[in-house]
């Protein structure tokens, strides 16, 4: 029988994932992409979002940052954008003094939360300039140094680049989350959705980063001891398999290994930890030689604040077991106890299919025995 047997979540940790349910309400196959924002927001790491146009990559971030709160700043870059665009226009009044300082009230420098689409298509002076931002968390130009309060920087672009250089610029994000259309399987899901976009309210009850801070401190003082061979042997099967790997994105991802372990209610990492890794390998040839490569180290990965990315990047019956279980949970929460709707008795059989297919019932984890038993109830009623 496979156990499932998750840590207690923190009242932190258990706010954050009600935050991520609520931006992922409306998403469709975007899932992964909110949770890893916020698997970022509390390793204090950065992460870029590639897929095609039209594929709801601004959304799934923009819905994110509007449920964690706090100053946000988004930005499309183009070849010609000013530093002044992103970073803020010189104080005048500073200039007639003899000093070249900047007025970055409401812009990059300020934010705790950012968003910059086309992220490999600024110029020189502005990705030189949000090196040391997104490296040191400090803005420097002409005689400003101001102390930068980011939390998470998300990067999008169609594709990664081919100039080394740029390249370079890449690799300070730590994670990557590859996006494509949405499958054939859920047309019908994303049409719905798509038809009633901005009906939903955002629900937002006020900022959630001092939830995340208070995650982030936790992660940092998360016990890694245990995992130290284990993740040393990982990054070896991930090279064995030809997935580069700087030094520098080898250590830090200890951040989000100890990340996860934290919004899974645990102060030291385990094995089950692991199932982020693939999130480092730098390209989507990459990402599935590491899948490939952690497949049997990986499989117990599970998560119980980030169930739709512990699923993609597990690939495990824990991982799915607990997916399926939030994704009846929401479902029961949403539906209600009212009357059952033609639409409402789909979804629950849906959702209850998907449990039939991929488990047998008497070798499932109790929880999601126990969920399945109250989606047939509600079908009943």
């Amino acid at each position: 029988m496979i156990s499932m047997q998750p840590a207690p979540l923190s009242t932190d940790a258990i706010v954050l994932r009600e935050a991520i349910a609520r931006a992922q309400t409306g998403l469709v196959d975007r899932e992964v992409v909110a949770e890893v924002v916020v698997l970022c927001a509390v390793a204090g790491e950065h992460v870029l979002v590639i897929g095609a146009p039209g594929t709801a990559k601004s959304e799934a971030v923009r819905r994110t940052a509007d449920q964690l709160g706090g100053r946000y700043f988004e930005y499309l870059l183009g070849r010609f954008t000013e530093p002044n665009e992103i970073f803020g226009p010189v104080d005048l009044r500073r200039l007639r003094e003899g000093s070249v300082e900047f007025e970055t009230s409401g812009m990059l420098p300020e934010a705790e939360i950012a968003f910059l689409d086309e992220v490999f298509l600024g110029s020189t002076a502005v990705l030189n300039t949000l090196l040391g931002i997104l490296n040191e968390r400090v803005f420097r130009r002409g005689s400003s140094v101001l102390s930068c309060p980011l939390r998470v920087c998300v990067g999008a672009a169609n594709s990664l680049p081919d100039d080394p250089a740029l390249a370079a610029f890449a690799d300070r994000f730590l994670a990557r989350v590859f996006v494509t259309p949405v499958p054939d399987a859920r047309l019908d899901e994303l049409l719905e959705v798509g038809w009633n976009v901005g009906s939903q309210p955002s629900d937002l009850t006020g900022s959630m980063l001092p939830a995340l801070d208070r995650l982030s401190q936790a992660a940092r003082e998360c016990d890694l001891k245990g995992v130290h061979s284990l993740l040393a042997s990982a990054i070896r099967q991930m090279r064995q398999a030809g997935v580069p790997l700087s030094d520098r994105r080898v250590v830090r991802s200890q951040r989000l290994v100890a990340a996860a372990a934290t919004l899974d209610g645990r102060g030291a990492a385990t094995a089950d930890d692991l199932w982020v890794l693939p999130l480092i390998a730098p390209t989507l040839d990459a990402q599935a030689s590491a899948l490939e490569a952690l497949s049997d180290l990986v499989a117990q990965g599970r998560n119980a604040s980030l169930v739709y990315a512990a699923e993609e990047f597990a690939r495990g019956q824990q991982a799915r077991a607990a997916r399926l279980v939030e994704a009846g949970r929401r479902l029961l929460d949403e539906l209600g106890t009212g009357p059952l709707t033609h639409d409402g008795r789909l979804r629950y059989e849906a959702t209850l299919r998907e449990i039939d297919a991929g488990f047998i019932l008497a070798d499932a984890p109790q929880a999601l025995q126990d969920m399945r038993g109250l989606l047939v109830a509600a079908i009943r009623r």
